[in-house]
């Protein structure tokens, strides 16, 4: 494990954050805040300690990953050498359009170079690897199997006092921060917190989009040799409920999930599991379930949808509380961008505590502005993912949904035989590359070419 290069950053380190949560979210703020407080405290509900991988309180955990190519570049920043750690476990990095079978609605994608470096691996493997190299932290004191029982105020207009109580203990203790750090996950009690200090709660953006996960984990034959390393095949409203992808991972596995669209539940039993396989278009998944062997249990997850909590727009929010990964932003896992935009928001922040350091500013005022900055992070990624979730709704679908829908119906039929149309895809769906990509001249001629050439037909 590579040592982390502690900041040089001008000023004076402020003397306590609390991280609320100690999972993946928690750990790339906790690497963050090291660098600018002298102690980061972070607790974690669950029972764990340098070697843990995935927690139980992460039910998603235990499914399929994608780091998308940004998000990976972030890592590599924040933890420099993961990548080489991660590689020389079995987890290969490849560009993502040489070794993806890739079976979009209208067919195969070229295989062909994008230019577009990722790695796979699992989330196990993943949060172990940054578990260790956080707590390794001088300043980072990890308290497992301790509970935040509420956030209060230590003065009026913050949220800076936690209480929090260990398994086994007979009464709670209490710590002031100077910033708190809500990373909970989908689980966070923020409303509760927000509710007892007479605060507003903030609004949420909700998208109702059901979609069942079903995962499990094989043994690779020794001798195999593939052309490919993840064979995927998305769901695509109305006539695609169902997909998945199969990922080689660490110790030469590989990690595959199903997943359905609302009754499409693919089943937790192996013969099931290998039938729902057989019924997608994409063969692959079924052939390398078949072949390989299973380790683990097969498990389920339902994820009912994505979910914003707008703070940015609470015009009370409290100084010294922010909230960053699941616990702000809850994305459909499908689209892969959870843990790039939590590993964003943290480097986010990153650069406000340096800039504050530098102009001995103080931390009044950066609840505000994080939370303003993060919301421009979601943005673009939350529109993605929720323009196609929001098809698969019975309750009518806006006019921007419906575009965007129609508008990637002809993208996805461009690509399959336009190298160029491919690449720009992949890079937009890595967010290395902003969605006007994909309106340049020469893709939004060949849609509207496209488009009309069908109507003609």
């Amino acid at each position: 494990m590579a040592k982390i290069q502690q900041s040089s950053s001008p000023g004076t380190r402020w003397d306590r954050a609390v991280v609320i949560g100690g999972g993946y979210a928690g750990l790339v703020t906790a690497r963050v805040l090291a660098d600018h407080f002298t102690e980061v405290l972070v607790l974690e509900r669950d029972p764990m300690d340098a070697d843990t991988g995935v927690h139980p309180h992460v039910p998603q955990g235990y499914h399929a990953h994608a780091l998308l190519a940004r998000g990976g570049d972030a890592l590599e920043r924040l933890f420099p050498g993961l990548r080489a750690e991660l590689a020389e476990l079995g987890a290969p990095v490849f560009d993502y359009g040489e070794r993806i079978s890739f079976l979009l609605p209208t067919g195969y994608a070229p295989t062909t170079t994008v230019g577009v470096p990722v790695q796979t691996f699992t989330r196990d493997e993943l949060e172990r690897r940054l578990r260790q190299w956080v707590l390794a932290l001088p300043a980072v004191r990890l308290l497992a199997a301790t509970r935040c029982e509420t956030v209060t105020s230590s003065v009026p207009g913050r949220l800076d006092r936690v209480r929090y109580r260990t398994d086994g203990a007979a009464t709670s203790d209490d710590v002031t921060a100077d910033l708190v750090v809500d990373a909970s996950g989908r689980t966070t009690k923020i409303d509760a917190w927000l509710g007892e200090a007479r605060i507003p709660m903030s609004a949420k953006s909700v998208i109702k989009a059901k979609i069942t996960y079903t995962s499990a984990c094989y043994e690779r034959p020794p001798q195999d040799e593939l052309d490919f390393d993840v064979a995927y095949q998305m769901a695509f409203a109305p006539g695609v409920p169902r997909g998945g992808v199969i990922l080689a991972v660490e110790h030469h596995r590989w990690m595959c999930s199903l997943f359905g669209v609302s009754d499409h539940v693919p089943p937790t039993d192996d013969d099931g599991y290998l039938d729902f396989a057989h019924s997608l278009g994409n063969p692959r998944l079924a052939e390398q379930i078949k072949r390989g062997t299973r380790q683990g249990e097969i498990s389920r997850y339902t994820n009912p949808g994505d979910e914003w909590r707008l703070h940015h727009k609470n015009a009370r929010w409290p100084e010294r509380l922010i909230a960053i990964g699941d616990a702000l932003c809850v994305f459909n896992p499908v689209y892969g961008q959870g843990l790039t935009v939590a590993a964003l928001e943290a480097e986010l922040l990153d650069g406000l505590l340096r800039r504050r350091r530098a102009q001995a500013s103080g931390l009044d005022g950066l609840s505000r502005a994080y939370l303003r900055a993060a919301a421009k992070v979601i943005q673009v990624p939350w529109t993605m993912a929720t323009s196609s979730d929001l098809m698969w709704s019975p309750e009518g679908q806006p006019l921007s949904a419906r575009f965007a829908h129609w508008y990637n119906r002809h993208v996805f039929a461009l690509a399959v035989r336009d190298q160029d149309v491919w690449a720009r895809f992949v890079r937009v769906l890595n967010m290395t590359a902003p969605p006007t990509l994909l309106f340049r001249p020469r893709v939004l001629g060949g849609v509207l070419r496209h488009a009309f050439t069908r109507r003609s037909g």
